[in-house]
């Protein structure tokens, strides 16, 4: 009889922000996959799950690469997508942690139309997004009565995000560091620089908050970083 298998969020950073069903489907299931972006750098992911964890779980660490070649990324996710549907067709139930929430750019998303295709019966399990956690830290509303409300992750070049900028009164913006001093320029050309907040590595121990616009325009801002801007002000 086949396994089944679960995408799993585990939330953005402190363990104790799980859902009560992931953590009573982690106590239930045979394996974990624990996604690294290149091999022995270690899964995050798995580091927030680790104390609801049982014991004798079985692990399997698989690289999904950082890369932008398509044609390449397709071919890693079905290879690991027939590794996971091995495993399953042992009879295995086999969850996919994720960081957040699942739906939401997650790497886990990618390989489900491959374990679909597989014949794998699947079910996600939704977890709490890094901007809903950051708004809650800052006691922040993401949006409010008639307020519009977008969330973008960050490209070279930043045209989404200006988009983004020029259309919605409140924007979150994922994965500012891979053009931080460009989008530092691009708040301040519409008179932005002191209507967002940036919070790094949230409800973890090395949580930092910042709403000094230098801070963005330096050159080492963290991977695990989020940015909402409030174009009325705070």
């Amino acid at each position: 009889m086949k396994g089944k298998f679960y995408g799993i969020g585990v939330g953005p950073g402190d363990p104790e922000l799980i859902t009560l069903k992931a953590i009573n489907i982690l106590h239930e299931i045979d394996m974990i996959v624990s996604p690294e972006a290149r091999a022995n750098k270690g899964s995050f992911a798995y580091e927030i799950a680790a104390p609801h964890l049982p014991e004798n779980l079985e692990e399997l660490t698989l690289v999904f690469p950082m890369i932008h070649d398509r044609d390449e990324l397709e071919k890693k996710w079905k290879e690991n997508a027939e590794i996971i549907a091995g495993e399953i067709n042992k009879g295995k139930d086999v969850a996919f942690l994720t960081l957040g929430d699942p739906c939401v750019y997650s790497t886990y998303m990618y390989i489900v139309p491959h374990l679909q295709k597989l014949g794998v019966e699947i079910e996600t399990i939704p977890g709490i997004t890094s901007f809903c956690s950051v708004a809650a830290k800052m006691n922040l509303p993401l949006a409010t009565w008639e307020e519009t409300f977008g969330i973008v992750p960050l490209r070279e070049g930043c045209e989404s995000a200006e988009k983004a900028l020029d259309s919605f009164d409140n924007v979150v913006i994922m994965k500012p560091s891979h053009d931080n001093a460009l989008l530092a320029e691009k708040l301040e050309e519409r008179g932005l620089a002191d209507k967002f907040v940036m919070i790094s590595k949230c409800s973890t121990e090395e949580q930092i908050v910042t709403r000094d616009i230098n801070d963005l325009k330096g050159e080492k801002v963290p991977y695990l970083s989020t940015i909402i801007v409030k174009r009325k002000g705070f």
